[in-house]
């Protein structure tokens, strides 16, 4: 953890250094507001983010969304204290570390989007009988030491009594963005992928899906929106229309058949078919992956603290109230539920 707090304290003062600081308030609420939203990577996990915008549900708003990938969910964070991104979609870990670590200008977390881990455990060879015994000796790749992906893993592997540097090796020296080339490179016996990176790389027979680690994980607030406090208190009406596009949009994946949802994701994953992606929705929809409503609950917070206590990554655990606020994604969800 604490390498993450400096990496973030070293990049917010670089940012301030050159950037201007600024605040957009609402004002005129017919004129269109550009949000620069930050997401930790880019997969199939987050369509609903998507189909808002190629729905028009962004445009409803008079919200128009500025995309960036932050390649990691410590870079996303500090996008956001920086003041360079407006929302920052990542694990809810990285403002918990901010909090934790005595941070005046803790980030907020407005909304929910991924209840469980998205990711599939790929693996040279097919394996139709997978156990988690089988990872005995392996080798596996499964992410950055502190973030979600990689302390999810482990929490399953510890609850199916495996222990990394005793039963199997845990490498955490590929960046997240980097770990399927370094798996079709030669490096580990397994690791873990999210859709349609899954999908294309079990089509095209490099690899074998053996599990679900979300499956096998349980509820756990996996990504999440978050914004710092001086952001939210000038721009709580787009804030509010943000959430609402993209309840609107998981509803509609919910209740549309994939193949039917897949053409409104081509233009956002270039190279992927729509064979690829309806079958990567389905997926995800198939082991529950979205909240209906954007809002957290007490139980996945603590499971998450869990999960990072767990990992060794937490120094003292923290009260939902302290990171999270839950009232615009549950005045949305009244609104479209009602």
């Amino acid at each position: 953890m604490n390498k993450i707090l400096k990496f973030i304290c070293a990049s917010l003062a670089a940012c301030f250094a050159v950037l201007p600081l600024s605040a957009c308030k609402d004002g005129d609420e017919d004129k269109v507001k550009t949000v620069r939203l930050n997401e930790v990577t880019h997969s199939v996990f987050y369509a609903p983010l998507y189909l808002a915008e190629s729905l028009g549900y962004f445009a409803e708003e008079n919200i128009q969304i500025e995309l960036t990938n932050g390649g990691g969910a410590d870079n996303v964070m500090s996008a956001v204290l920086s003041g360079d991104s407006d929302i920052g979609f990542c694990g809810p870990e990285a403002a918990l570390y901010v909090l934790v670590g005595g941070s005046s200008d803790v980030p907020t977390v407005i909304g929910q989007l991924t209840k469980r881990d998205g990711s599939f455990l790929v693996s040279r060879v097919p394996e139709p009988n997978f156990s988690w015994e089988n990872l005995k000796g392996k080798e596996i790749l499964a992410g950055r030491k502190g973030g979600v992906p990689a302390m999810t893993f482990e929490y399953v592997l510890n609850n199916n009594n495996l222990k990394d540097g005793v039963d199997l090796t845990l490498n955490y020296d590929v960046a997240f963005n980097l770990m399927t080339s370094a798996f079709e490179a030669g490096t580990a016996d397994y690791c873990t992928m999210f859709d349609p990176t899954a999908y294309e790389y079990e089509a095209a027979g490099k690899g074998y899906v053996v599990a679900s680690v979300g499956e096998a994980s349980g509820e756990v607030p996996y990504t999440c929106f978050i914004a710092k406090n001086s952001w939210l208190k000038d721009n709580q009406t787009t804030a509010e229309g943000f959430l609402r596009a993209v309840t609107k949009a998981v509803k509609y994946v919910n209740e549309t058949p994939s193949n039917k949802v897949a053409p409104h994701l081509v233009k956002y994953f270039e190279g992927i078919s729509e064979t690829s992606l309806a079958a990567s929705v389905e997926r995800y929809r198939a082991i529950d992956a979205w909240r209906t409503e954007l809002s957290m609950t007490e139980d996945s917070f603590n499971r998450l603290q869990d999960i990072i206590d767990n990992a060794g990554e937490l120094s003292r655990r923290a009260q939902m109230t302290e990171l999270v606020n839950n009232s615009f994604a549950k005045k949305v969800y009244g609104e479209i539920y009602s």
